[in-house]
């Protein structure tokens, strides 16, 4: 398996990155070609510039357990892509399709966002590129040797090795889903 850096990637400011693990991400041309398809369905044209509308923030959280006074009035604005993107030129949304993940509150049908910047390390959840498809799991080391395992009994680890076709495409940073 090749775990190379992409060429806009930053390096990792994050502790917990063990000394001489070398995980980089590459892009794959398969992969690629379904951002690609994606842009040409109504994704964002890269070249124009971004149209950030700020969303009413309320001045009070809302209580999850006893009910609490509400304020009536929205104390500022918020733009949620400066909430959910660290790195927007390396920045991508993908649809979760499937139940491997929803042990880690992963759901099918969620809106995924991925940061191509980010190092991928064990324990982070990744979305890899598995002979041309992509699939979406924990990174983690095992007996010296990398693998991908889902957050869902019903499926086994996928144990990585040199002669795979296999790519860490980026690092999912956040999960968007309906109520």
């Amino acid at each position: 398996m090749a775990l190379e850096k992409a060429p806009n990637a930053e390096p990792s400011t994050e502790p917990g990155i063990e000394p001489g693990i070398d995980l980089r991400i590459v892009p794959r041309s398969e992969a690629e070609a379904v951002v690609a398809k994606a842009t040409l369905a109504g994704a964002p044209d890269p070249h124009r510039p971004p149209r950030h509308q700020p969303l009413p923030l309320a001045g009070a959280a809302v209580a999850a357990g006893f009910p609490s006074p509400a304020d009536d009035y929205i104390e500022s604005r918020i733009d949620l892509n400066d909430v959910l993107i660290r790195h927007p030129s390396s920045t991508f949304f993908l649809r979760v399709s499937g139940d491997s993940m929803q042990g880690a509150g992963i759901l099918d049908g969620d809106l995924l966002v991925v940061d191509r910047a980010i190092e991928p390390r064990a324990g982070r959840v990744v979305v890899a590129v598995l002979d041309g498809a992509f699939t979406l799991k924990y990174l983690n080391r095992h007996r010296d040797r990398w693998r991908l395992e889902a957050a869902h009994p019903d499926y086994p680890p996928l144990e990585l090795s040199e002669g795979d076709d296999a790519r860490i495409w980026g690092v999912a940073i956040h999960a968007i889903h309906s109520l």
